[in-house]
């Protein structure tokens, strides 16, 4: 497991004076989950579980997706969303594809605000690299 992006939430955690449990419940997410994040006992947390982490904390949340490593400050696709680093040049066509036929997003037949339609965004790009990770470990 990659150690990098616990150390760097234990971190933040502590220079926010918070104890493991009082981020967990700030963030609405266990304290154990907390902790194994933070001992590497648990790989890079989903970007839903990382935009409740950044609330809590009172950081940016693109600050966290790129610590993860889901945002790459030098290559940019689509607004300020990146790719990981084991993202091939296909990937990274099918990844602009994918949010560039968004089109109008609704639910219940109501059109979102752009709030919901960023984190909708967020969820999707969080689940896009997840499954296109699995995808390469497969083959």
């Amino acid at each position: 497991m990659d150690h990098r992006f616990g150390a760097y939430l234990k971190q933040m955690r502590e220079d926010k004076g918070l104890s493991i449990n009082q981020l967990a419940q700030a963030a609405e997410i266990s304290g154990s989950q907390i902790s194994r994040i933070e001992n590497g006992l648990r790989g890079i947390p989903k970007p839903q579980t990382l935009r409740k982490i950044a609330d809590a904390l009172g950081v940016p949340y693109e600050e966290l997706m790129s610590k993860a490593g889901y945002l790459d400050s030098e290559l940019s696709l689509h607004e300020d969303l990146t790719v990981p680093d084991w993202a091939t040049a296909k990937d990274k066509r099918d990844f602009k594809k994918m949010l560039e036929d968004d089109g109008e997003l609704m639910f219940d037949g109501i059109p979102l605000n752009q709030e919901d339609k960023q984190r909708i965004k967020d969820v999707l790009t969080g689940l896009f690299w997840e499954a296109k990770q699995m995808n390469k470990r497969k083959k």
